[in-house]
């Protein structure tokens, strides 16, 4: 499975360590039952009025070997953790198998591509046109990666917020939370981002904190060392946080626009189920994601990440993939809805106590877009982009544009 996933795992170190390990065990554990032995001996002599001198002296030599070896069988254990933690999720048995986005399996697609009497520009050039994205400020105020939203950019996006808000919690029931955009490594380790992907995120320097790359990681440890009653279940979360990650290892990659950023909105979906159930939720989840886009009558398809394409707490993830006429059409990741099984909560501790019995059991979490904000933005831009340069604004975004119809 880890082959199928690309994993590079090497069981090597994995392996020595364990020896090792195990090897430590046994000395501790026969010095210490030697020092049973030695106790009860001392305990006897005493009792009979003999010299324990001899053994007293072999005991406390039995103790300092014993806490010698302590500080090394920590390290292995912490090294053992380390490396476990490395290890990716498992596959459900429905993934498809393969290398690379090449061999994703497309489960649907929905509405129709515009058709343009003009040849369609780019977000980026859509959003200077009307001066409603600025770049170069963004570059001069942070660096590369960066924007600027202004007038009708920045009310657009704060529409899109609102009305994705509003359908995820007033029609599909997502709890709204608004969490602490920082958090402390102990979270990022719940839900897999800490130790692997280090070196995508952002950290405060000095202190324990990071920010956060997306609010699943607060949404999902909100249940952290909790056991939850089962009939509570499924509990579904929503968040509109801003995202920060470094994309380390995308360089060169959509190195314009508004498609890679340090910083941007996304509205997330998280999902705490049982087991028998957590498939339907990701279906259901995925349709939640979906409905956005289907308001705003923008073409996309769903697709199936094969094995070797997906996140490395994913047992399976359905990508939503929006149509975006720029670079000759192509459809581009808007939303991935993955179920994560027992991953997280493993890592989470978080559990749930089924209704008349004894014993608790790992949840399963599930996280979504419901949507990646920016690029709904770049969606409707490219999407409803007239000849006169002007863009129209979507039917169901009106009411939260105050009923402008036009960005001009």
């Amino acid at each position: 499975m880890l082959a199928d996933r690309r994993s590079n795992f090497d069981l090597g170190p994995f392996e020595l360590l364990d020896a090792e390990r195990r090897s430590l065990l046994k000395a501790t554990e026969g010095m210490k039952q030697r020092r049973n032995q030695v106790n009860e001996e001392i305990t006897r002599l005493k009792k009979a009025g003999q010299d324990a001198a001899a053994g007293i002296a072999e005991g406390k030599d039995l103790a300092e070997r014993i806490r010698a070896l302590d500080p090394r069988l920590e390290a292995i254990e912490s090294e053992l953790r380390g490396i476990l933690m490395t290890i990716p999720n498992l596959p459900h048995e429905s993934v498809p198998a393969g290398n690379d986005s090449n061999s994703n399996v497309v489960l649907r697609t929905w509405g129709e591509r515009p058709s343009f009497s003009f040849a369609p520009r780019a977000h980026w050039e859509i959003g200077e046109g009307l001066g409603i994205i600025d770049f170069k400020r963004g570059a001069l105020l942070a660096g590369a990666r960066f924007a600027v939203m202004s007038g009708a950019g920045a009310r657009l996006e704060r529409a899109l917020i609102q009305f994705m808000l509003d359908i995820q919690t007033r029609e599909h029931g997502y709890r709204e939370i608004l969490p602490p955009l920082v958090v402390n490594t102990k979270t990022m380790t719940g839900t897999g981002q800490l130790p692997k992907f280090k070196e995508d995120l952002f950290k405060v320097e000095g202190t324990d904190y990071w920010l956060i790359p997306t609010a699943e990681v607060p949404l999902t440890n909100l249940q952290a060392g909790e056991t939850i009653d089962e009939e509570l279940l499924p509990l579904r979360y929503t968040a509109c946080t801003p995202c920060f990650r470094s994309e380390a290892g995308s360089y060169g990659k959509d190195v314009r626009g508004l498609i890679r950023q340090h910083q941007f909105n996304k509205v997330e979906l998280v999902a705490i189920t049982s087991p028998e159930k957590s498939y339907t939720e990701l279906d259901r989840m995925t349709d939640n994601a979906q409905e956005i886009l289907r308001r705003l009558g923008l073409h996309h398809r769903v697709v199936v990440l094969c094995t070797g394409d997906m996140g490395f707490a994913a047992a399976r993830t359905h990508d939503i993939e929006v149509w975006l006429p720029s670079d000759g059409g192509a459809f581009r990741e808007i939303s991935s809805c993955s179920n994560c099984e027992s991953f997280q909560a493993r890592r989470a501790e978080i559990r749930f106590r089924r209704r008349g019995k004894k014993g608790t059991e790992l949840t399963h979490t599930l996280n979504g877009s419901g949507l990646a904000v920016g690029r709904t933005l770049i969606a409707v831009l490219e999407n409803y982009q007239q000849a006169d340069g002007t863009v129209l604004i979507p039917e169901a975004l009106c009411p939260y544009m105050d009923g402008l119809e036009r960005i001009a």
